[in-house]
């Protein structure tokens, strides 16, 4: 039997049934041929990647946020965090599939290698799909809310898919999560909450029809087209079989103005990572104010930002401090900060689904940052990119 998974197409046509139908689906998954390699390498790798690729696109634009200070990774340090969050992903399937295939018959089911590794990786699903919203860290949080969706998906499977009784099933699952922490946390020295290991979920997603685009909303969020997330995935794709080329840190250096009005450029920085992108900086001062522009070529990295158009991504928040607003527009990402009281902001706008152009620091008014981004042609870096 061909595993419904080896195309992308049939990837998330899997992905969006056992969230959407999974009492439905997981009889079909337990009837299903397939490997824990195959669960892995072809259905489980692919999903799970969102979500540290994502978390690499918002930190380079948002920064990550710490309790006193708001944290902008360099485009090493991100890329850094993001491999240690597949490899931590790909370590919590192996720990929890064999943590359910130990417990099974302990509770009355059967023990199968194959089978547990199948209960984990679609109960994870929604986790790595709301992996996505690590591109809008401040709505990143939304996705704990519905943090028990993975849970309730794994109850959901221990009985068709283990064949656990369906009285056993609750302590099951308990069990199985909390061993499992236990044994991550001895293994990775990482603390991790039952939310974080079995996905931030989808549990306010709605059933659809076989259409290839559904939407499907989650709470204070709205709507979600699945139709962008394939597309973004179609675009990953092609980046990953290299047809994607990254414009070299020279060229965008190039881009970079000898000045920004008043303000003198002093200092530039490139940076490189192969075929997952490069970016150029320019430092530029004028007194004691400092203003940093920033291009990045996201490359076929890039294409997870699409996931932003299709949550809808939208943030707002102001006082008498200041304000943040973070917006999709025409399926672009667009954020702008202020700060009143030290006239510090940042202006920050995506192109094309690749390019992020960026200004940030000390100025006279946020409309000197917009002027910044608005100066480097996007036109120009699209036929970089040719």
């Amino acid at each position: 039997m061909d595993n419904p998974y080896a195309q992308s197409s049939g990837l998330l046509e899997r992905a969006k049934a056992i969230i959407l139908k999974p009492a439905e689906t997981w009889p079909v998954i337990a009837a299903e041929a397939a490997t824990p390699g195959d669960l892995i390498t072809r259905y489980a790798l692919p999903l799970l990647i969102i979500g540290p690729i994502a978390g690499f696109i918002g930190g380079q634009v948002f920064g990550i946020n710490a309790i006193v200070a708001t944290y902008h990774p360099g485009l090493m340090s991100g890329l850094t965090m993001a491999v240690l969050g597949v490899v931590m992903a790909l370590i919590s399937v192996v720990v929890i599939g064999l943590v359910a295939d130990f417990l099974a018959d302990k509770f009355g089911g059967t023990a199968d290698r194959t089978s547990a590794f199948k209960l984990v990786v679609y109960a994870m699903t929604p986790g790595w799909v709301a992996g996505a919203l690590q591109i809008l860290p401040a709505l990143g949080m939304l996705g704990l809310l519905a943090g028990l969706y993975g849970l309730y998906l794994f109850y959901l499977g221990a009985t068709p898919v283990m064949k656990v009784p369906q009285d056993k099933a609750v302590g099951y699952t308990a069990v199985t999560t909390i061993a499992a922490i236990v044994l991550m946390w001895v293994a990775s020295a990482a603390t991790m909450s039952v939310a974080g290991l079995f996905g931030m979920g989808a549990a306010g997603m709605m059933s659809a029809g076989s259409n290839d685009s559904v939407e499907m909303n989650i709470p204070g969020m709205g709507k979600i087209d699945t139709a962008k997330i394939e597309q973004a995935g179609k675009q990953l794709e092609a980046a990953a079989s290299g047809n994607v080329k990254t414009i070299d840190p020279a060229q965008l250096q190039a881009m970079l103005p000898a000045a920004l009005g008043s303000y003198t450029r002093t200092a530039v920085e490139t940076n490189a990572a192969g075929a997952m992108g490069a970016q150029a900086e320019g430092t530029y001062k004028n007194g004691d104010k400092t203003i940093r522009l920033t291009i990045i070529d996201s490359s076929g990295l890039g294409a997870l930002a699409g996931m932003g158009a299709a949550f809808g991504a939208q943030h707002s928040r102001e006082d008498a401090d200041g304000y943040e607003r973070a917006t999709t527009v025409d399926g672009q990402m667009r954020i702008e900060e202020w700060n009143n009281k030290n006239n510090r902001g940042k202006f920050t706008q995506q192109f094309g689904g690749r390019f992020i152009i960026s200004a940030d620091g000390e100025a006279g008014s946020i409309d000197e940052l917009k002027a910044a981004v608005a100066g480097i042609d996007p036109g120009k870096l699209a036929g970089l990119a040719q």
